[in-house]
């Protein structure tokens, strides 16, 4: 099973922008969907942005036009986040699935079984 380590969470004001990156332990591209959740204290773990074996992309809409994931090499994956809202404030997971998920499945925590520890994002107003 694919190991995966989160980093690049820090505490930010409203309107700012961080990047995140995850790690893999082994070659994803194009083999893996991969993608990035989020999990607020008291609420669910929701899916924020994907990217499948094919290079389908996915975003929730509470994210679109501000966050982009993206590959950027073989084994590291990231998210850029900008315009954060103190909405966007919760612990940012990693996850990887060894297949292709499809546009309705990318975004579902319920299909991935790797997943890394968390960094965590706090966003003031």
């Amino acid at each position: 099973q694919v190991q995966l380590v989160e980093s690049g969470g820090d505490s930010v004001q409203s309107g700012g922008s961080l990047r995140l990156s995850c790690v893999a332990s082994e070659n994803t591209y194009r083999r893996y969907s991969v993608g990035w959740f989020r999990q607020a204290p008291g609420k669910e773990r929701e899916g924020v942005a994907a990217i499948d074996s094919d290079g389908s992309t996915s975003y929730a809409d509470s994210v679109k036009d501000r966050f982009t994931i993206s590959q950027d090499n073989a084994n590291t994956l990231s998210l850029q986040m900008n315009s954060l809202k103190p909405d966007d404030t919760a612990m940012y997971y990693c996850a990887a699935e060894p297949r292709w998920l499809g546009r309705w499945y990318r975004l579902s925590r319920a299909e991935y079984n790797s997943w890394g520890q968390g960094t965590l994002v706090t966003v003031s107003s």
